[in-house]
């Protein structure tokens, strides 16, 4: 199937005539093809189709389906079924009114080649370019960040149910590969134990019987894994994907202790980082944050909020569960710069804070990052003694004032318990012993004042202003709009459906994400046109009433 470049026409006239009658009024689509003009075109998507070949559907227009599929939270089989039957859709692709559509696999067909061409961001940067055309993206405004899990598309299972469902996966699909070399090496026995699911029958439930049940099903995928690797007859075998699942499962659930097979204890596993979850999705991870407890990814979401335009999605990064989001800060920042649409204000959440982001932030991109640094967590500070604000530091002489004018007497570089660069400071025992503040300002045995200064010096000056600024009215007032990006999370989440991934693996986990931020810009740039007023944040009237006692 190849692509033809050529421009998006008119709609026909025969379909303008039908899409008007039908709709005196207007409509979501056909006010998008009227206002918004053409979106999507058959050229940024030309390296993903063959140059000859019998001519395909138009890129854009397979582009537009997608987005509009999660707009309605549509199957593929519902949305090729509206691209025949609906007369707003076939106004908005510029269609014949007795044009047939296509077949609903096209449709995947589409996303792998997105994926496998790594142009999943296409979708949402070829809208927003056009958005930036039409004036309604500003540009080094005002945007903010946040992330909320995602649950794969698989089911929960125990340690139990995932080595016999990693089995079980394994024997299917050697099933499938070579019949005849499986059923030479198994016994009936293994066709009732790994026949159909855990779901469908009781587990044991005593801790002994549980243990000698997953050793069973341990020595029998250790002799699979076994009669694989001795690639006597199918050398191939080795290669296959659930046989590599398999043997991963394996070693992070099972341990060999006097030559005999024993199930891993919860404090003899691997780091959370690494044991698979599902055998049918290598990349879902278990996590947990506050009170919630998952297994899947974390998206994070990046938008403008600026009161005199719409507020659109600018980057959307899915990152494994167990990813902090400080780690996503700077892959934020620097996706962002590609696309040409980083912030002069970032405001983000303490998660995403660090001194580094907020200084790499500042000098690489230009970028206030706007969010709240770590406090001082000293005594001092807490019982209003002499905290670092209150030495003067000298980073050329090296050497740091106290606030009676006593000078440090030693200028150590290290580095912290994290990994970054610090100086450490001490004064003179004899200075501070005899100081009248000392009670202020020491309690340790020695009677002598050290400090511990965040390294280099572009380092140490940002942290201090950055704590005295967040400490300002002014600021806590600018960052009252980080709020609004939970609303956002929401509208992914809950009227999207975005909380649970359609499809397995990470890419097309993203590539979800990508179509589920274009289709939120597409609905709230109708809206800007429309003077469709925000809606603010629905409260009872209970909840109101219970406010104001």
């Amino acid at each position: 199937m190849s692509l033809q470049n050529q421009p998006v026409a008119d709609v026909p006239q025969q379909t303008e005539r039908i899409a008007r009658a039908a709709f005196p009024k207007g409509n979501l689509y056909l006010q998008m093809s009227d206002q918004l003009g053409i979106l999507y075109e058959n050229a940024p998507f030309a390296e993903l189709f063959p140059r000859t070949g019998q001519p395909g559907i138009a890129a854009w227009r397979l582009a537009l389906i997608t987005v509009w599929q999660f707009a309605e939270n549509l199957t593929d089989r519902q949305a090729a079924e509206a691209v025949r039957a609906r007369i707003d859709w076939k106004y908005a692709l510029r269609l014949e009114m007795e044009d047939t559509g296509f077949h609903y696999s096209v449709l995947s067909e589409f996303r792998d080649r997105l994926i496998a061409g790594n142009q999943e961001t296409l979708l949402l940067y070829e809208m927003l370019a056009r958005f930036n055309d039409l004036g309604l993206l500003k540009t080094r405004g005002k945007q903010r960040t946040d992330s909320t899990h995602i649950l794969a598309a698989i089911r929960n299972v125990n340690q139990l149910e995932l080595v016999h469902e990693t089995l079980r996966y394994a024997l299917n699909e050697l099933a499938q590969q070579a019949p005849a070399w499986l059923k030479r090496r198994v016994t009936g026995e293994w066709l009732e134990l790994y026949g159909e699911r855990t779901s469908n029958y009781l587990l044991p439930k005593k801790e002994s019987e549980c243990q000698a049940w997953g050793e069973r099903v341990g020595r029998d995928g250790w002799f699979l894994l076994e009669k694989i690797l001795l690639k006597d007859e199918y050398p191939e075998l080795g290669e296959l994907q659930a046989v590599e699942t398999l043997r991963r499962v394996w070693v992070q659930n099972f341990s060999l202790e006097s030559d005999r097979i024993r199930l891993r204890k919860r404090n003899n596993q691997p780091p959370s980082s690494l044991p698979i979850a599902s055998p049918y999705d290598m990349e879902a991870r278990v996590s947990s944050k506050r009170f919630i407890t998952w297994t899947g990814n974390k998206i994070h979401m990046t938008e403008t909020c600026n009161t005199e335009s719409p507020s659109f999605i600018t980057n959307v990064e899915t990152r494994p569960s167990t990813e902090t989001d400080h780690a996503a800060t700077a892959l934020i920042h620097q996706h962002l710069e590609q696309n040409s649409r980083l912030p002069a204000e970032h405001f983000v959440d303490a998660g995403y804070m660090s001194v580094d982001h907020l200084v790499r932030a500042r000098d690489d991109h230009g970028i206030d990052l706007l969010g709240r640094v770590p406090q001082d967590t000293s005594w001092q500070a807490r019982q209003a003694g002499y905290v670092v604000q209150d030495f003067t530091v000298d980073w050329e002489q090296q050497v740091v004032t106290c606030p009676q004018r006593r000078i440090s007497c030693s200028w150590t570089p290290a580095f912290a318990r994290g990994g970054y660069p610090v100086v450490k400071v001490r004064f003179r025992g004899k200075d501070c012993q005899v100081c009248p503040t000392l009670t202020r300002c020491s309690n340790n045995r020695e009677k002598r004042r050290t400090l511990t200064l965040m390294a280099p010096q572009s380092q140490f000056e940002a942290q201090q202003t950055a704590r005295q600024r967040q400490n300002t009215p002014e600021f806590k007032e600018a960052c009252r709009v980080r709020a609004g990006v939970e609303g956002t999370i929401s509208q992914a989440a809950i009227a999207l459906r975005a909380r649970r991934s359609r499809y397995r693996g990470q890419a097309k986990t993203h590539l979800q994400h990508l179509r589920t931020a274009a289709a939120i810009n597409l609905l709230r740039a109708l809206a800007w046109i429309n003077r469709v007023p925000r809606s603010v944040t629905r409260q009872s009237h209970f909840a109101l009433l219970a406010a104001g006692l």
